[in-house]
C-alpha cells in the first residue's frame, strides 16, 4: 500500500464516520436540534441519488469505480460500500460542516436565504470538490476513465471539458456539477428542515 493510498482510505473513513460520531454525542448530550439529523439524511439521499450511486457503479455510460482505481482501493473500500462511505462524507463533512461553517462566518442562521450565507457555503462545496479531484481521487477521474451520467451530473460524460488545470493536474466540468448544483438544493433544503421542525 503506498502513502497516497493510505492517504485516501484514511480520509474517506474519517470523513464518512467521525461527524456522525459527533452527531450521535451530540443527540445524546441533548445539544443537537432535530433539523440537524433531517439535514444530514437529506444530504445523505440526495448526493447518493445525485451521483454517487451513479459514479461507484458507472450506470449510465460510465466505468465503475473499481475499473478506475487501484486493487488496494477496491480492497479497503469495496465497490458496495463506496458510495455510501462517500455519501456519509457528503452528508456530514461537506454538508453539515459547510452550513455551520457559513452559518457561523456570515452570522446569519438558517431561518431565511442570506446570500453572504449560501455564498460561503458555495465557496466551500465547491474548494472541497477541487480538494477531492485534484489531491483525493485524481487517479480515479484523469484522462480515459470514464465517470457515468449521473442526475446531478446531467451532461454525463459527452461534454466534459477540462475547465482549467491546478497542480497539474485538470478540473473536469462533469466533476465540478454535482456539487454546484447541490448546494442551492442543500441551502434551501436547510432552510425548510429549520423552518418546519414540528413536521
Amino acid at each position: 500500500m503506498s502513502l497516497i493510498e493510505l492517504r485516501v482510505i484514511s480520509i474517506v473513513y474519517i470523513s464518512a464516520f467521525v461527524p456522525i460520531l459527533i452527531l450521535i454525542y451530540q443527540h445524546k448530550k441533548n445539544n443537537l436540534e432535530p433539523y440537524w439529523i433531517r439535514i444530514y439524511l437529506f444530504s445523505f439521499f440526495a448526493c447518493a441519488v445525485g451521483w454517487e450511486i451513479w459514479f461507484s457503479y458507472g450506470l449510465a455510460f460510465g466505468d465503475s469505480v473499481d475499473i478506475r482505481r487501484s486493487d488496494v482501493l477496491n480492497t479497503f473500500i469495496p465497490m458496495h460500500i463506496n458510495w455510501i462511505l462517500n455519501s456519509m462524507a457528503d452528508a456530514g463533512t461537506i454538508s453539515l460542516g459547510g452550513l455551520i461553517l457559513s452559518s457561523r462566518l456570515s452570522g446569519y442562521d438558517l431561518s431565511k436565504w442570506s446570500w453572504h450565507s449560501f455564498s460561503i457555503l458555495l465557496i466551500w462545496c465547491i474548494a472541497q470538490n477541487l480538494f477531492v479531484e485534484v489531491f483525493l481521487y485524481f487517479d480515479q477521474l484523469s484522462s480515459g476513465k470514464t465517470l457515468s451520467w449521473a442526475p446531478l451530473a446531467p451532461t454525463g460524460p459527452w461534454f466534459n471539458p477540462i475547465i482549467f488545470e491546478l497542480n497539474g493536474r485538470g478540473i473536469n466540468f462533469q466533476t465540478q456539477l454535482p456539487w454546484l448544483l447541490m448546494t442551492p438544493i442543500l441551502y434551501k433544503a436547510a432552510i425548510y428542515f429549520k423552518n418546519n421542525q414540528s413536521l
